[in-house]
């Protein structure tokens, strides 16, 4: 499998989850060190190089405040390397378009904190751009708003488009997104996961 993003605070969990389970992982950096390979997930000739030869793609990139548009970017050519690949695609998305209890999305929630709608609606914008695609093997997993450091339980609840959760380590998310890879439960969509 080939990881893009896997040095940050996600991508570096997936990475370590996958090699845990045995799998063969490359993992794709932005920039140059660390045994990574160098790549851009926002460039399809380098998803294509990358990705050819893999069974899985993983997309963990997350874009620096006030450039949220390449989260879209990135989907966009993640789509189209895998498409040519043929390789599955997994995407870690965002939480803000999940829908709560209240039966709102997280993004229209009266406490939702302002500093994080840009990069919320990039998320519910990459989605969107996943579904609207006819040609890739897609996943897209939302995290719940709370996602932080912390314990390697495997013990979490798994949702569609309702929210399960307000929390979940990184750790689980991580292994939460290889059992996916492992046993695929849905394709060409969207699940969450908390606690």
């Amino acid at each position: 499998m080939t990881v893009f993003g896997a040095f940050g605070s996600v991508g570096r969990r997936v990475v370590e989850e996958a090699r845990r389970r045995g799998h063969e992982v490359t993992a794709v950096s932005r920039r140059a060190g660390s045994g990574s390979e160098v790549g851009d997930a926002r460039v399809v000739a380098d998803v294509v190089r990358l990705g050819a030869g893999r069974d899985v793609v993983i997309g963990a990139t997350r874009p620096a405040d006030g450039e949220e548009g390449q989260l879209v970017e990135a989907t966009r050519a993640l789509l189209a390397g895998v498409a040519e690949t043929g390789a599955r695609l997994l995407l870690v998305g965002g939480a803000g378009s999940l829908v709560t209890p209240a039966g709102h999305t997280v993004l229209e929630a009266p406490d939702f904190p302002v500093e994080l709608g840009p990069v919320a609606r990039a998320g519910a914008e990459q989605l969107a751009v996943c579904r609207a695609d006819r040609e890739a093997d897609w996943t897209y997993l939302s995290p719940p708003v709370v996602l932080e450091p912390g314990e390697r339980t495997g013990v979490f609840r798994v949702g569609r488009d309702e929210q399960v959760g307000e929390v979940i380590s990184i750790e689980d998310l991580a292994v939460a997104l290889l059992d996916e890879v492992e046993t695929p439960r849905h394709r060409r969509g969207r699940f969450t996961v908390g606690y």
